[in-house]
């Protein structure tokens, strides 16, 4: 039984905590934040406001860090300087020397390490990924993705609105886009970016280009109280892909339409992509990972070198 330990229980954990609870493997035992109530809900585990406490009193296998951006890297290589295993949120950190600094950890402390990028274990884009690789509907053509919400005004400390602590929108919400081109395409050959940012919002369209396609992004804080949405269009040569409000669809050139949703109901008939949580997907790959013995490839260090030195760009 593999012992957990989770820091940061702020919004991000909402989706962490139930996948460790479902598992049979592991057991979350500690949780630690500086804000006592953020641990009232969880009676049964131990509770910890000060992080080197935690490290200390427990002794924990797999870390999971849901803390603020800017402080990643370093509660992670404290975590692995004592061979602890460490999944920590995205995105990794805002510099790319960082990525480096964690990465050596590990290999030098003889431990996994990973990088939650969702979107490599979401079904929908894993599907995508597939029909790429495998032509299945010929070449692909173009692309469009879409994250599109109101600007964050909940977050701990305003930490979200302070561009040196997160980021913002490019490294919020975009990175899930340009993080999944990268690992699925590969590195664009050319990048055209636009940005209107004010104060109270945040928005930037990038247009990524490759030798026989090219995918148009965007991804929005707006000022105004937009609800959040997320959604992707890609035009094959004989198809369709379309998700978007939870369902994708698969509009075929022949006419013919199928519903990838598990209880899609297309003209034609049904896909069926195996109904998952995508966080739960992460955390049971890196477990695995850490039981195997395999350090976890599927999110590698030159694609979030990648990701980081396109999104400093903006």
């Amino acid at each position: 039984m593999l012992k957990v330990g989770l820091v940061g229980v702020g919004g991000i954990s909402g989706a962490h905590i139930p996948a460790w609870e479902a598992m049979q493997d592991t057991e979350l035992v500690a949780l630690c934040d500086i804000r006592p109530e953020r641990l009232e809900p969880y009676p049964g585990k131990r509770h910890y406001s000060d992080f080197e406490e935690m490290l200390q009193r427990e002794k924990l296998d797999i870390l999971d860090i849901c803390l603020p951006t800017y402080l990643h890297v370093d509660f992670a290589v404290k975590a692995m300087e004592k061979g602890i295993h460490v999944i920590c949120e995205k995105p990794i950190s805002l510099r790319e020397q960082d990525i480096e600094r964690a990465y050596s950890t590990a290999h030098r402390m003889h431990v996994h390490f990973m990088i939650a990028q969702v979107l490599r274990f979401w079904p929908e884009y894993e599907f995508v990924k597939e029909v790429y690789e495998t032509q299945k509907y010929g070449r692909l053509l173009s692309g469009s993705m879409a994250r599109l919400g109101g600007y964050p005004k909940w977050s701990w400390d305003g930490w979200m609105m302070d561009e040196k602590r997160s980021g913002l929108v490019p490294y919020d919400l975009h990175i899930h886009d340009l993080d999944f081109i990268v690992y699925a395409f590969g590195t664009p050959c050319d990048v055209t970016r636009n940005r209107a940012r004010t104060p109270k919002q945040d928005y930037i369209s990038a247009t990524y280009s490759f030798p026989d396609f090219f995918i148009h992004t965007e991804a929005s804080w707006y000022a105004a109280p937009l609800p959040f949405s997320a959604s992707f269009r890609f035009q094959f040569e004989d198809a369709l892909l379309l998700w978007e409000r939870g369902k994708c669809l698969v509009y075929q050139n022949d006419g013919q339409i199928f519903d990838l949703s598990q209880d899609g109901q297309g003209d034609t008939g049904s896909i069926n992509l195996p109904k998952s949580d995508a966080y739960a997907n992460e955390i049971r790959y890196f477990t695995d990972c850490v039981q195997r013995g395999c350090f976890p490839d599927k999110v590698k260090p030159e694609q979030l070198q990648t990701v980081v030195r396109m999104l400093n760009a903006f």
